[in-house]
Parts: C-alpha cells; sequence; structure tokens
C-alpha cells in the first residue's frame, strides 16, 4: 500500500510495530522448519514467490501519498505455503522494496502489517471456513479461497489502511472516500481474478505445491 514517513502518529507506528512483532512471532511458531528443510520443491517456492512480489510491488499507481495500489498477490502465495512462510515471504518480498527505493525503512512494520499480514491472514481465516465447511467439490476451494478470498483480503487490508490514515488525521474521511474506498471494489475484482487464475492453474497442473489443498476431501 506504500505507506511513506509522516503519515502515522508516534502512537500508531508503536501499535502496528507490537502487532507486528506479534505476528511474526505466531507465523515463526507455526512453520514446520523440519520439513521446510527437507523439501527443496517447497524451498523453491518461497524464495521465488518472494522475489516474485518483490518484482511486482514496483508496478503501482497512486498520487497521494499512502493511497498506492498495486496487486498483492498474498492469497495465492498463503495457499502454496501456508500463511506462516507466507507471511515471510512477503516480508522478505517487502525487504526488496526497501533496497530498490519504493518503501521507508521506518516503515517497514506498518507496510509488512497491511500488505503482508492482513492479507495472509484473511487468507488463512477464509481457507480455515471452507476446510470446516467441508466442501466436496474442489471449484470451492478456488473460488472461495483463490477469488473471493483474494478480493476480501484486499478490501481488508485497504480499509486498515485507511483506517490508519483517518485516525492519524493525515485525510479526513471524504478524502479517502474519493480518492480510495470508491475505487476498492475496482481493486478487488483484478486482485481475485489474478489469484484465482493462479490457484486454478496449480490445482490443475501441481496440485503438489498447493499445501493447503487436501485432495482427499474432493470428488
Amino acid at each position: 500500500m506504500g505507506m511513506t514517513e509522516n503519515l502515522l502518529s508516534t502512537g500508531q507506528w508503536l501499535v502496528t510495530a507490537v502487532l507486528f512483532v506479534l505476528i511474526l512471532v505466531a507465523a515463526l511458531r507455526s512453520i514446520d522448519w523440519q520439513a521446510l528443510r527437507k523439501d527443496q520443491a517447497l524451498q523453491h517456492s518461497f524464495f521465488g514467490a518472494a522475489v516474485v512480489l518483490g518484482f511486482l510491488w514496483q508496478l503501482r499507481a497512486g498520487i497521494s501519498p499512502g493511497l498506492a495500489i498495486h496487486i498483492f498477490g498474498l492469497t495465492v502465495i498463503t495457499l502454496m505455503l501456508g500463511w506462516g512462510l507466507a507471511v515471510l515471504s512477503g516480508l522478505l518480498a517487502l525487504v526488496i522494496t526497501v533496497i530498490l527505493g519504493k518503501e521507508p525503512p521506518i516503515m517497514y512494520a506498518a507496510n509488512g502489517l497491511i500488505t503482508v499480514m492482513i492479507p495472509a491472514l484473511v487468507t488463512h481465516a477464509i481457507m480455515r471456513w471452507e476446510r470446516r465447511r467441508n466442501f466436496r467439490n474442489f471449484f470451492a476451494y478456488i473460488f472461495f479461497c483463490g477469488f473471493f478470498g483474494a478480493g476480501i483480503s484486499v478490501a481488508i487490508a485497504g480499509l486498515s489502511m485507511c483506517l490508519l490514515l483517518w485516525t492519524s488525521g493525515t485525510y479526513d474521511f471524504d478524502e479517502l472516500v474519493h480518492e480510495y474506498i470508491r475505487y476498492l471494489p475496482l481493486f478487488m475484482l483484478p486482485e481475485g481474478f489474478i489469484n484465482g487464475v493462479f490457484v486454478t492453474g496449480l490445482m490443475v497442473f501441481h496440485p503438489d505445491r498447493l499445501t493447503t489443498l487436501d485432495q482427499r476431501r474432493y470428488r
């Protein structure tokens, strides 16, 4: 989303930093490190996703500070790797954007929370919901977790960013509606389509790369 310096108050910066650390610790604890060390295909997916996201996030649009628009891509990464590894992969990608000068280092926690952690957690929650509902048609995984999961995750991330910018006094509510919120459905469509297409392709040709997919459930 492109949080730049001086957009958040000191209190908000501290809150986002604390949330960032707590979620990062939970992500690290959720990862099966032994399986990662043994599975070279998973390692390639992990590092490859970080590189792809790092360069994908260079393509962005936006006029006002903090209201940049770009494809997140975290939904397909979360479904491939699980939410813990997806968070780490996304944070590595964010390091690339910092090195290339697209993001300020001081806002790393805030950008990591909005751009990486929230989309990964939302996707994980939707995947868990789909699993609890015990759908037997594989299209449920594609549409709920892939297409809709991506759209909903970017919407929640965008609204969270707007909430931070509004409560900090950087923008008033009317400005956020005029410059960002009213366009949010348009952002959701390409995000859902791109992630959904990749999930569909992986499910058809490389279902083993989707670690969150339980193939035994589907007919």
